[in-house]
């Protein structure tokens, strides 16, 4: 495993992040294709131990909590509390309560102990706002989680899919209040979306926040031949939104770079995030063994400039998505 810095922070994070989304309550609502229970996601916890993914990423709206509640018992039967850089993150309706969604004070003080309660901890290293909240004064929201911060319930900040104006504006907020800032970005980023590159990805760079792109093997779609038919591929609207029938060249050019390397797929998809020197730690879910493997041995593909013009040159622009 190799280990760098979150952005312009001194936090040590490793450099493949363990993303939980899949872990929870199989007849949960999200996410809408089922969720592994305790006993199949076991394996891929202590996988993620022994490859030394010290980096996990969970929600609190994932499995409706339960993603949170499995995280924080992995933590305590394969981990240590020290020993992880964990990441939760608030917006999405919990319950039909005023403090029940959003990023009000009420919604960020209530989801914040409720969070720390289902993980077993009394802080966690990264809170996350999990989209923009336009029904909330922008003010009210940072000053309310530099409250959190304060109060020693997260160590940072960070926000995920919004767009560049959005971050950007939560940002100054912060700065003219001397409240907490932002330091990473979940969005949405690989060779099937890229619309990051737009305005985001140099926001970032600009600030020295650091990104943890989700679905960097756009769920799927680049870690198999074109028009292979997977359980997931055929149940998930959101990939159905995103992805469209002209990413086959792109596909085919993942292929082909795979072959000459003699390796799968997914580490050369993977391997070009990780070549995007704003990207910190890319966010991999798994529920196969080698998903895991892949994602840690991509760390060691060395792509030329050559073949990453190949990977690059039949991207289709497309309207920004996930917002």
């Amino acid at each position: 495993m190799q280990y760098t810095r979150l952005g312009s922070t001194g936090l040590k994070i490793s450099r493949i992040a363990l993303g939980t989304m899949t872990y929870g309550a199989p007849d949960s609502v999200v996410p809408q294709w089922g969720a592994l229970d305790w006993e199949a996601s076991t394996p891929f916890f202590r996988q993620a131990v022994e490859l030394g993914i010290t980096f996990w990423d969970t929600a609190n709206v994932y499995s409706e909590g339960r993603s949170e509640e499995l995280v924080g018992r992995a933590i305590r039967e394969f981990s240590a509390r020290e020993e992880i850089v964990l990441a939760t993150k608030v917006h999405f309706r919990m319950h039909d309560g005023p403090g029940g969604s959003g990023q009000s004070r009420k919604a960020i003080m209530e989801q914040i102990d409720a969070s720390l309660t289902r993980l077993g901890t009394d802080y966690v290293d990264l809170y996350q706002v999990h989209r923009h909240d336009p029904e909330t004064p922008i003010e009210e929201t940072m000053e309310a989680l530099h409250d959190v911060v304060k109060a020693g319930k997260a160590r940072y900040i960070g926000a995920s899919a919004m767009h560049a104006w959005q971050f950007a504006t939560m940002q100054h907020a912060a700065d003219l209040n001397g409240w907490t800032r932002f330091v990473s970005m979940q969005d949405q980023y690989s060779l099937l979306y890229r619309e990051e590159e737009r305005e985001m990805m140099g926001l970032l760079a600009h600030q020295g926040v650091g990104a943890i792109p989700y679905s960097p093997l756009a769920k799927g779609k680049v870690t198999k031949p074109w028009g292979t038919t997977t359980s997931r591929n055929t149940n998930d609207a959101v990939a159905d939104a995103t992805f469209i029938d002209a990413d086959a060249p792109v596909v085919n050019a993942v292929e082909r770079v795979a072959s000459a390397h003699g390796v799968p797929m997914a580490q050369v998809a993977l391997a070009w995030v990780l070549r995007n020197p704003v990207v910190s730690a890319p966010i991999v879910g798994a529920t196969k063994p080698h998903h895991l493997d892949d994602a840690v041995a991509a760390l060691d593909v060395d792509l030329t400039d050559e073949e990453v013009a190949s990977l690059e040159e039949h991207y289709q622009v497309r309207q920004p998505a996930g917002y």
